[in-house]
C-alpha cells in the first residue's frame, strides 16, 4: 500500500511538471493575440486603462493580429470589431454597403451638434444630401470660387501674419493660424460670410469671430468625448441635468447654430436677388421640397467641420514631419522652383489650377503625412445583419465595425518594413516621377465608395497652395522637432496644446 501511495504520490508531480511546462510553452508559442476579453466586463478594463492612447494602443492590437481585425466587447453585450484590414474595409465601405450604415447609437452620439446632415445621416436622407452635394460640389464654378477665395486669404492673412512673426521674432501657435485659415475659408465657401477669425498682419480679428469658432472647437471636442465614455448612460445624467461637459457643450452648440440660423434665415428672405457661389446658395436653389432651415444648418455646419478641421489637422502634422527633415524640404522648394521657371513666375506669385495639379512631390508629401497622421483616425458603422468579412472574422447584427486608419498606416502588409516612415518618394512612380493614385480601402483617408469625400480635389488645392506659399516665403523652426507630439483626438487628430514654432524669412 506505502508502495502505491509513493507511485501515485510521483506519478502526480511529474504530471504537473508536465502540465505546467506544456501550458506555459504553448503559451510562448502560440501567443494569444486581440483584446484581453474579461467575463461579464468585456474589454472594459483594458479600455479604461488605455483611452488616453486609444489609437496607439489599438494599432498595438492590430498589429498583432494575423489578419489586423480584432473583436472588441464591452459591458451590455455590446460587440464589434476593429479591423486594419483593407479587405475588410472595401467589403464594409463598398462591396456590403447597405448592411453597414452609420447606424442609430452613432448618429445619436453627434445629433445634438451635427443633426441630421450628410455626415450623420443614412438611408433616404442621406442619399437626397448626397446628390444635392455631388451636383454643388462637381461644378467648375465652385473650384474658381475656392481657389479665388484661397488665394485671398493667402495674400491677406496668412502670409502677413507669418511675415509680422518672422519680424518680431515671437513664439506662434501654427496649428491655431491654421485652424483660423481654415475656418476663415470654409465659412466663405459654406455661406460666403467672412469671420475673419485669422485677421491680418495687425492680428485684429472680427467683432464675435473668436467667440463663433471657440464655440465650434468645443462643441466638436466635447462631442467626441462621447465616444469616449465607458458607459453611454454617463453622458445621458449629465446631459439630463445640464452639468459639466454637457451643460458646457450645449452651450457651444446653441452658439454655433444661432450664428449659422441667423445667415440662412437672411439668405432665405434675399436669394433671389443675388448671385451667390458659395454652397448655401446652391443648396437653397437645387433642393425645392428639403430647403427647411434645420435641413440646410445641418448640412452647413457639416461642411464647415470638414472642411476646417480636416485640412488644417493635415498641415499641422505636415509641418511638423517636414521640420526634421530638410531633405524633403529642399525636394519641395526644388519643384516649386520648376515650376516657377517653366511658367515664368516668381516667388510671391499665385499657382493656378493647372502648376497646382504638377506638384507631384508636394502631393506626395502631404498625402504621406496623412497616410500616418489621418485627420480623421477613426470611423464606425454598425452592422445591421449577421455578416462574415474577407478575412473570416464573423459579425452579429447590432455590433459596430471600426475600420482604423491611423492604424492602417502603420501595417507592414500594407505599406512594407518601412510603414513607419516618413518618405514621400512611397508615393511617386518609378519611370515619371509622378504621384500615383492609392486605392481608397488602403488610403481610406477621404472615405471610400458610395460616401467617398466630395471635397477631395478641393482640398488637396487648398493644402497644396498653402503649403507652397509658406515654404517658398518661411522656415518653419519647431523647438522639440524630434518628439512626436501628443494627440488630441476630437472628431479629427490634433496636436494637444497646438504647435508652437517660430517663423524666419527664408534666406534671411
Amino acid at each position: 500500500m506505502e508502495l502505491l501511495s509513493l507511485q501515485y504520490f510521483l506519478f502526480l508531480i511529474f504530471l504537473s511538471i508536465y502540465l505546467y511546462q506544456h501550458f506555459f510553452t504553448s503559451l510562448k508559442k502560440y501567443k494569444t493575440t486581440g483584446f484581453t476579453v474579461y467575463p461579464i466586463v468585456g474589454t472594459l478594463p483594458s479600455f479604461l486603462k488605455n483611452r488616453h492612447r486609444f489609437l496607439d494602443w489599438t494599432t498595438e492590437i492590430l498589429t498583432t493580429c494575423p489578419t489586423n481585425t480584432a473583436v472588441f466587447r464591452r459591458p451590455g453585450k455590446i460587440g464589434g470589431i476593429i479591423t486594419a484590414n483593407p479587405s475588410n474595409v472595401e467589403h464594409m465601405l463598398k462591396t456590403n454597403f447597405d448592411n453597414y450604415p452609420k447606424g442609430d447609437r452613432f448618429i445619436s452620439l453627434i445629433e445634438d451638434f451635427l443633426g441630421h446632415g450628410i455626415f450623420n445621416a443614412d438611408g433616404e436622407l442621406w442619399k437626397v444630401q448626397r446628390k444635392t452635394a455631388s451636383y454643388a460640389f462637381n461644378t467648375k464654378s465652385l473650384r474658381n470660387f475656392v481657389m479665388e477665395n484661397v488665394k485671398t486669404e493667402i495674400q491677406s492673412r496668412l502670409i502677413p501674419c507669418l511675415a509680422k512673426a518672422a519680424e518680431t521674432g515671437c513664439r506662434l501657435d501654427l496649428q491655431d493660424v491654421l485652424e483660423r485659415f481654415a475656418f476663415d475659408n470654409v465659412c466663405k465657401l459654406a455661406f460666403n460670410v467672412d469671420p475673419v477669425c485669422l485677421g491680418g498682419g495687425d492680428g485684429e480679428t472680427a467683432s464675435g469671430s473668436d467667440e463663433f469658432m471657440k464655440a465650434f472647437d468645443d462643441a466638436s471636442t466635447l462631442i467626441s468625448g462621447r465616444f469616449l465614455y465607458a458607459f453611454a448612460f454617463v453622458f445621458k445624467i449629465k446631459k439630463f441635468f445640464n452639468v459639466g461637459s454637457e451643460r458646457k457643450l450645449k452651450e457651444s452648440i446653441a452658439t454655433v447654430h444661432n450664428f449659422a440660423d441667423n445667415i440662412i434665415r437672411s439668405r432665405m428672405e434675399v436669394e433671389e436677388l443675388g448671385d451667390h457661389q458659395d454652397l448655401l446658395s446652391r443648396f437653397i436653389g437645387i433642393t425645392e421640397d428639403n430647403n427647411s432651415p434645420e435641413f440646410l444648418r445641418d448640412i452647413i455646419i457639416s461642411i464647415i467641420l470638414a472642411g476646417r478641421d480636416t485640412t488644417s489637422s493635415a498641415l499641422t502634422w505636415f509641418f511638423w514631419l517636414l521640420s526634421s527633415r530638410p531633405l524633403v524640404q529642399l525636394a519641395i522648394l526644388k519643384e516649386l522652383e520648376t515650376i516657377r521657371i517653366r511658367n515664368g513666375k516668381s516667388i510671391g506669385d499665385t499657382y493656378s489650377f493647372d502648376e497646382l495639379r504638377d506638384m507631384h512631390y508636394l502631393h506626395a508629401a502631404i498625402s504621406e503625412a496623412m497616410r500616418l497622421y489621418p485627420p480623421v483616425p477613426v470611423d464606425t458603422k454598425a452592422c445591421l445583419n449577421d455578416d462574415v468579412m474577407p478575412d473570416g472574422t464573423i459579425l452579429r447584427k447590432g455590433w459596430f465595425v471600426t475600420y482604423h486608419a491611423y492604424a492602417m498606416g502603420r501595417m507592414e502588409g500594407i505599406w512594407g518594413k518601412n510603414c513607419g516612415e516618413y518618405l514621400p518618394e512611397r508615393w511617386l512612380k518609378d519611370d515619371d516621377g509622378t504621384c500615383q493614385v492609392e486605392s481608397a480601402f488602403r488610403f481610406p483617408i477621404f472615405h471610400a465608395g458610395p460616401r467617398m469625400c466630395l471635397g477631395k480635389d478641393l482640398a488637396y488645392i487648398q493644402m497644396k497652395s498653402i503649403a507652397a506659399s509658406v515654404m517658398e516665403r518661411f522656415e518653419i523652426d519647431v523647438p522639440n522637432k524630434n518628439t512626436c507630439p501628443e494627440h488630441l483626438l476630437s472628431l479629427t487628430l490634433r496636436i494637444k496644446g497646438g504647435l508652437p514654432v517660430r517663423v524666419r524669412g527664408r534666406n534671411a
